[in-house]
């Protein structure tokens, strides 16, 4: 019950930050990139990969939320919203960009990322994915975000996110089993 008490809190109070935030204070709209850089870093790098291109649709996706933070008609999808924002420009990176350079096997990369993961095998498996099955696995399982909040996100019908994260599945399964054999 104290959970969901303090659940029910937090939304309260990321709802009045983006209310006073639309209100043009400044400091509530620091407060909500704050609250939500970890998750942007997270779904921009799992995007694009390379480090000054995240940096960069980060800092494009602040500024454009910051400009257009009174068109948000629910406080409360500001996650929601700020991420879409951040998945556009992603893809719009993608598009300028000719050539697509596969990330190196390099694990002193990783290291120099804000967001540490524990299983180097896994995050090699979720970047192999093709774009359009990795971006709902980013979400759904490091961001936390339901089926119906991806679907939002992504203007998809929520059986199309429910059928990208199955075969997601799959494809990641089948992945870490040929590593751990060849592990053996």
């Amino acid at each position: 019950m104290k959970i969901i008490a303090l659940k029910s809190f937090e939304v309260e109070k990321m709802n009045n930050l983006v209310i006073l935030a639309k209100q043009g204070d400044k400091e509530a709209f620091v407060h909500l990139i704050q609250e939500n850089k970890i998750s942007l870093y997270r779904v921009a790098k799992g995007i694009l990969q390379n480090e000054a291109d995240v940096e960069d649709v980060i800092q494009i996706t602040i500024l454009k939320a910051y400009e257009n933070i009174r068109k948000l008609k629910v406080s409360e999808y500001f996650k929601t919203w700020i991420t879409r924002i951040l998945i556009n420009e992603c893809t719009t990176v993608l598009r300028g960009q000719k050539k697509v350079v596969p990330m190196e096997n390099n694990i002193n990369d990783l290291a120099t990322t804000e967001d540490t993961y524990t299983n180097v095998d896994l995050y090699h498996a979720v970047h192999s994915l093709r774009e359009k099955l990795r971006i709902v696995t980013i979400l759904f399982y490091y961001e936390d975000l339901s089926t119906k909040e991806i679907a939002n996100v992504l203007a998809l019908p929520e059986g199309t996110v429910r059928s990208r994260l199955s075969k997601a599945r799959l494809k990641l399964q089948k992945k870490l089993n040929i590593q751990e054999k060849e592990g053996e």
